[in-house]
């Protein structure tokens, strides 16, 4: 599995929400804070739009008529067709709170299955889509992203996008796996796009994945994190001798070969503590750990903790939202 197959697939809680506005200007949407990390994906059709986010700055941000903006939800945002419109529908916790009553808001309309608004000539389409993510993996997908990446339309997100919008208004046998599977390809050609454009600095292993060599290395790697590995081992997936492969993975993912292993392993080692009721041995084999004493000690010199008493600290913590918004 590639990197970031592996990432998304991991960092994932709970089921994908996918909900469309079909309305005439003015219209305005505002979600509140989760409460726990998320992404989002807001695609607008039919007209441009601005996002802007609840922060210190209150951040503005266009949106292109096509275009998609990748939201880190860990804060709230306002979505509208104006920079200038004024909150409207507050979504919070799933539910539809009205905030502007001079005039009834079209996004309280029930057109259809996960479809509201007025729906008339004019309207423009603006679709949302949401991933709460968990624990260490998810912390690694949100530190891809700024607060906001903006990728404007391309023939090939218009295509995903129009039948995400098309089966989001359907209501068949096997609809939320459709719309799972639909907004994961949005997710990764939104990605892919940003990461592509002139001036984008992607995560050293988007890098590495697309180098011939280095990328079957790396796939190799997370594909088994519990092997044995070795630098000579991991050089031979590439086809490099083992000098010039640890020098050419170094500088494209900014450390050496297996301290990114160690650092993958640990990762993975802290989801599972707070995740299961496994035992610290068993969760050492799992990574890659023969010896339960020595996973203790990495796993102390890369979170503060040992196993343990890290795993107590993460039960006092709130579980995260299973249901997305």
């Amino acid at each position: 599995m590639d990197v970031l197959s592996d990432l998304l697939h991991r960092a994932r809680v709970g089921n994908t929400e996918v909900r469309q506005l079909i309305q005439r200007p003015p219209w305005s949407l505002t979600f509140a804070a989760s409460g726990h990390p998320a992404l989002a994906v807001v695609a607008v059709l039919g007209g441009p739009a601005h996002l802007r986010l609840d922060d210190a700055h209150t951040t503005k941000v266009p949106v292109p008529e096509g275009g998609i903006a990748v939201v880190k939800t860990t804060g709230g945002y306002t979505v509208a067709d104006s920079p200038t419109t004024p909150p409207q529908i507050l979504i919070e916790e799933g539910c539809k709170v009205v905030l502007d009553h001079s005039r009834e808001p079209g996004a309280l309309r029930n057109m259809g299955p996960r479809t509201y608004g007025d729906g008339l000539p004019g309207a423009t389409t603006v679709l949302r889509g949401s991933f709460v993510l968990h624990g260490d993996v998810g912390e690694r997908v949100l530190d891809l992203l700024p607060p906001v990446a903006v990728v404007p339309a391309g023939s090939r997100t218009s295509a995903a996008l129009h039948l995400l919008t098309t089966e989001a208004a359907r209501d068949e046998p096997g609809q939320d796996a459709v719309l799972h599977r639909l907004l994961d390809l949005v997710l990764v050609l939104a990605l892919r796009a940003w990461w592509a454009a002139p001036g984008a600095t992607p995560p050293g292993w988007y890098h590495a994945m697309i180098d011939p060599r280095i990328g079957r290395a790396l796939h190799a790697l997370h594909n088994d994190p519990a092997h044995r590995w070795t630098v000579a081992a991991l050089a031979e997936e590439a086809n490099m001798s083992r000098a010039s492969f640890a020098a050419r993975f170094t500088a494209l993912l900014g450390r050496p070969p297996l301290t990114y292993l160690t650092d993958w392993r640990m990762t993975l080692a802290a989801d599972a503590l707070r995740d299961t009721d496994a035992t610290i041995a068993t969760i050492a084999h799992h990574v890659g750990y023969h010896d339960a004493f020595a996973f203790s000690v990495a796993f102390k010199r890369a979170r503060g903790a040992g196993p343990s008493a890290w795993r107590r600290r993460q039960t006092m913590r709130p579980p995260p939202d299973r249901d997305n918004h």
